[in-house]
């Protein structure tokens, strides 16, 4: 059976720069938010689910969802992140299941956001951290988002603290340098994921 490898951080970590790492060794990723992102397209149960639990509002005229406005409301309402999430999670669990089923290569990186949070720990066998300091996530969103500081701090105190997330880690990859410090903790751990997922493939012998 495949190795499965959760990659999980806070927002602007650098989850995404370290999967394309991965990505450029040859190594499949599947993307919770990719697959997300298809199941609220229009036309997609999901989308139904959400505009009758949620609320229409959430819906443009055009039928799509307007992700804006709903990020801002789960942010600022954990009974309506917690709709959200059982409208989600479920579809997002079995859409991993099936992709990692076709998959025969010795291992996968499955990028999930809230893997701890959302207690999507049965979906791996590992959890790899990509942990940053609060002052680099914080200038990562402004700059990627395009919004202010204040907001990317409401958003990171929202998520799991930086230790508690760190405590689930089986790994960690440690994003405050160059892209290519990053790029030489990816080598280290490809070799190391092929080596467990070799050793996970060896027959049991009784004893």
């Amino acid at each position: 059976m495949i190795l499965r490898v959760g990659l999980t951080g806070g927002i602007g970590s650098g989850k995404s720069v370290v999967a394309r790492a991965f990505a450029d060794l040859g190594v499949p990723v599947i993307d919770a938010d990719v697959i997300s992102r298809n199941l609220v397209e229009p036309g997609q149960p999901a989308l139904a689910a959400i505009s009758e639990q949620l609320g229409s509002q959430f819906i443009s005229a055009g039928g799509e969802l307007d992700r804006a406005q709903l990020r801002e409301r789960i942010f600022t309402s954990p009974a309506a992140r917690k709709v959200l999430e059982g409208i989600l999670h479920p579809l997002v669990h079995d859409a991993i299941q099936e992709e990692t089923k076709r998959l025969t290569s010795p291992y996968c990186i499955v990028v999930i956001p809230l893997l701890i949070e959302a207690s999507q720990q049965s979906l791996v066998d590992r959890i790899l951290v990509v942990d940053a300091s609060e002052n680099d996530c914080i200038e990562r969103v402004v700059l990627r988002d395009h919004t202010t500081a204040e907001a990317a701090k409401r958003i990171l105190s929202a998520q799991l603290d930086r230790e508690t997330r760190l405590g689930y880690a089986d790994d960690v990859i440690t994003n405050e340098g160059s892209l290519d410090m990053v790029a030489e903790q990816v080598a280290r751990l490809h070799k190391r994921y092929l080596v467990l997922a070799a050793q996970s493939e060896q027959p049991q012998t009784d004893r």
